[in-house]
């Protein structure tokens, strides 16, 4: 892989010591984030949710923390810090299980049961595969830190751990006729709320990708967050994250991916009819009801900033796109669907 740096603007600094140990820094955190609970309300309602909140559904001490892949850094000159983990815990788009706009996802999280879990592979490729938690985790694992922004504007800078989804494309061996990369979401409407609250919606959640998009380096399938395994509110046990994209491109808690010769439709093509396929983060493309142009921080929105384009990833992922607008565009008209 080679070394990059995104284009992200600047944010608040990390202090460096906390990055010279990171279990130090992981255990300073938690410490930090319950004392405040407790000293905001002096209730002890607080701590024990905060601590529903934040536990992991799994335990792989054998997995996490993984080492940092140093050759993915954010750019030492923008002075990037992380989102703190209880803000990214606390606040999430996840409509199994909260239909709507974000929220507190985890509330709503209890019956859900990431243990036993299988994420078949299959369609056109020689090599299908049905793996267990095990064989998930027998994949290599890293920790990367990127930048990941929401269609509704807000932006996160999260410390993600899990691999490169071109290992497994590549262990699965598709066919010269296979173009495109489906990935189809858990559907449990006994354990997921959210589903019989919007009854409307094409469940289950489904996204694709080109199969060119699915074998970047940047292109990872994610298990774990903050040096430990994926909460049920970030899409546990295992999620896609396509950093230059929208988040919504990055589908929760994958249990089939599947290879296709023809482009499907994915979710949001299909309910609202607002988004597109290839959805890139690009602040010229406005959304059909706002502007792309900035973006803010989850939780602070006068924090706002320049939308960059491809989220700061131009640099790898811009020569598979060569007619992206450059150029301002006028928003879609009710009925057109987005780029």
């Amino acid at each position: 892989m080679r070394k990059f740096v995104a284009n992200i603007p600047n944010h608040e600094v990390t202090p460096a010591d906390l990055w010279i140990n990171r279990r130090r820094f992981l255990k300073t955190t938690m410490t930090t984030l319950a004392g405040t609970a407790i000293a905001k309300s002096g209730d002890p309602q607080d701590s024990r949710d905060q601590s529903r909140m934040l536990s992991a559904p799994i335990s792989r001490p054998d997995i996490f923390p993984s080492q940092r892949n140093h050759l993915v850094p954010l750019p030492a000159k923008l002075r990037m810090d992380i989102t703190a983990r209880d803000q990214a815990a606390r606040f999430n788009n996840y409509y199994e299980f909260l239909p709507g706009y974000g929220g507190q996802v985890w509330k709503h999280t209890t019956s859900f049961s990431v243990s036993p879990w299988r994420l078949e592979v299959l369609g056109l490729c020689e090599n299908p595969l049905s793996l267990d938690l095990n064989g998930i985790f027998e994949f290599p694992h890293e920790e990367r830190l990127y930048h990941f922004r929401c269609v509704e504007k807000w932006a996160m800078n999260i410390p993600w751990t899990g691999f490169q989804l071109s290992q497994l494309i590549e262990k699965a061996k598709p066919l010269a006729t296979a173009k495109y990369v489906r990935f189809v979401s858990a559907s449990v409407p006994s354990q997921m709320p959210g589903m019989e609250l919007a009854p409307d919606y094409p469940w289950p959640y489904h996204e694709a990708l080109r199969l060119d998009e699915a074998m970047n380096e940047l292109t990872m399938l994610v298990t774990g967050a903050y040096g430990q395994p994926l909460l049920k509110q970030q899409g546990a046990p295992i999620r896609l994250i396509v950093p230059w994209k929208y988040g919504y491109k990055s589908p929760k808690s994958i249990v089939k991916i599947e290879f296709l010769a023809t482009q499907p439709k994915t979710f949001w093509m299909v309910h609202p009819h607002e988004y597109g396929f290839l959805s890139n983060v690009n602040p010229n493309i406005p959304h059909p009801r706002w502007s792309q142009s900035r973006s803010h921080w989850l939780g602070k929105p006068n924090r706002t900033f320049k939308t960059p384009i491809f989220n700061g990833y131009e640099n790898y992922v811009a020569s598979m796109y060569p007619d992206e607008p450059r150029k301002r565009q006028k928003p879609l008209k009710t009925g057109q669907i987005a780029r």
